[in-house]
């Protein structure tokens, strides 16, 4: 009799464990948001970009601040665009960022910025003129 419950726990476990690892497919989709509420490129445009880089679900995100603009590609499977866009607005405790679905955009760059466009952009320091984020604080007086 105990080796028919060895032989059960065994059967048992072997089906959990194949069960627990069955490998759910990735539903891969993309969506631009429109960005208000951004005045910084360091301190908005790349926080946003950190934090829904790190979100479940959210395989590549581009943040592009002159364009006011972020680009997703996420899995379906795992989160919405309904539930990114509401990620965006709440980020800064919700007072901050307002995010709405808009036509895929890709940046577009001048011909001054072509040589230092979006894969060096990490290196421009710019603020605008009306940012009170701390990051621009000592740059706009």
């Amino acid at each position: 009799m105990t080796i028919k419950k060895i032989f059960f726990s065994i059967t048992i476990a072997l089906f959990v464990l194949t069960r627990c690892n069955e490998n759910k497919e990735v539903k891969k989709e993309n969506i631009s948001l429109a960005i208000s509420g951004m005045t910084c490129e360091i301190g908005c445009a790349k926080t946003i970009q950190s934090k829904l880089s790190k979100k479940e679900g959210v395989l590549d995100a581009k943040v592009i601040f002159n364009d006011s603009i972020a680009n997703i590609e996420f899995d379906a499977n795992t989160t919405s665009k309904k539930d990114l866009i509401a990620f965006v607005d709440g980020i800064a405790g919700g007072d901050l960022y307002k995010a709405s679905e808009t036509a895929t955009k890709k940046h577009s760059c001048t011909e001054n910025c072509k040589k230092d466009c979006e894969h060096k952009m990490a290196n421009k320091m710019e603020c605008k003129e009306d940012c009170k984020m701390a990051c621009c604080a000592d740059k706009t007086e």
